[in-house]
């Protein structure tokens, strides 16, 4: 007996998940976190009228999702200005980014990212046999100038910039990607990440013609919305580009309840504005723990704070480890020299009172 034959690209991958969660974490402790500040989601929730219109769409569960997200994409194409030409839904950006992926990228293509960025991107890479190139960051921005100089150099089908930047919460204005869009090689993609983008300053996102064909943006309802396990993405780009997704998605991958709730969230003005007063408050509020326990917190375009523990990696994962041992889930950079630093997700206050009392207790524990 034998058992199937994969192909020689999936026998030379490991086995991995680009992130441990906080469940796995909890199972291996044997005990829930009390702060959850390590995944980026929004504790503030979504809105209530996403959660009403997903309660009432669960009577109608028995039916498959629109294939096509009509309703929804009709209600994007509106706020955005586009046509519903120019937009795909999937599952999370992390869903459209396998596809993207998977409609550009042939084994030994080459795909050019920041060390450090976004790992499911490169875990989508790999799983299609693309060469990836990277790109160390620069004063913890990601860089935009030497990503597109070693595009040319390489001749990348497929450059990934995200703005603001997971895992550093930095940004770039918006005028900067529309003039390194000149200097992208013939026949390239510039994959645009605003997965934050609603947390940003005014001017963040590019200016740029939705049919330019050098550029697709993705952007999500886990964030602003705060709707991370619906899994709602969507991108925007060329009508051509978007058009081509149809080739290879998953029509029936969208949830019929998750797409009611994000068209109910994509209509509450209110809720969106009163989540960006929270996250800023959150984040000014940890700047202020960083500060009073000698850290330094950079500055953020996101819903979550990356704060430099001012040593190096090993210290910084000290402190990780310690406070994930009093139940307060964070993570951080897994590359140098970002990995100085722990990145914390805004909260409510009350899990952010849990993070003011554990972090000076490890730091004590961990001395001078």
């Amino acid at each position: 007996m034998t058992g199937p034959r994969y192909t020689a690209l999936a026998l030379s991958l490991p086995a991995t998940v680009p992130f441990v969660g906080p469940e796995a974490q909890e199972r291996h402790r044997g005990s829930a976190f009390r702060a959850r500040l390590g995944a980026n989601e929004n504790g503030f929730g979504p809105s209530p009228r996403a959660i009403a219109a997903m309660a009432e769409a669960t009577g109608g569960i028995w039916m498959y999702g629109d294939p096509e997200s009509h309703d929804l994409r009709r209600a994007l194409a509106e706020s955005h200005g586009v046509a519903m030409a120019n937009i795909v839904v999937g599952e999370g950006i992390d869903g459209l980014l396998g596809y993207l992926v998977r409609l550009l990228i042939e084994p030994g293509d080459a795909v050019v990212t920041s060390d450090g960025a976004y790992p499911t991107f490169n875990y989508h890479v790999a799983g299609f046999g693309g060469q990836l190139h990277r790109v160390p960051y620069a004063e913890d921005h990601e860089d935009l100038e030497a990503l597109m100089e070693r595009a040319r150099e390489v001749d990348a089908k497929l450059v990934y910039f995200a703005n603001p930047d997971n895992p550093m919460g930095t940004w770039v204005a918006g005028d900067r990607i529309v003039a390194a869009l000149e200097r992208l090689p013939e026949g390239a993609l510039l994959l645009l990440d605003e997965a934050y983008v609603e947390f940003a300053p005014e001017g963040t996102s590019p200016a740029v013609d939705i049919e330019d064909p050098r550029l697709i943006r993705m952007r999500t309802f886990s964030k602003a919305h705060g709707m991370a396990g619906a899994r709602i993405g969507y991108a925007l780009g060329a009508a051509p580009l978007i058009r081509s997704f149809d080739k290879i998605r998953n029509h029936f991958g969208m949830n019929r309840a998750a797409q009611a709730g994000a068209l109910a969230a994509l209509a509450d003005h209110g809720w969106l504005e009163s989540t960006r007063t929270k996250v800023a408050a959150a984040r000014a509020r940890i700047t202020r723990i960083a500060r009073d326990n000698g850290l330094t917190a950079l500055p953020s375009a996101t819903n979550f704070v990356a704060v430099d523990c001012g040593r190096d990696a090993a210290f910084a994962k000290a402190v990780l480890e310690g406070l994930v041992a009093r139940g307060v889930f964070v993570r951080m950079p897994f590359v140098a020299p970002q990995n100085r630093c722990i990145r914390i997700s805004c909260g409510p206050e009350a899990e952010l009172d849990i993070l003011a009392e554990a972090l000076p207790a490890v730091l004590a524990e961990l001395g001078p």
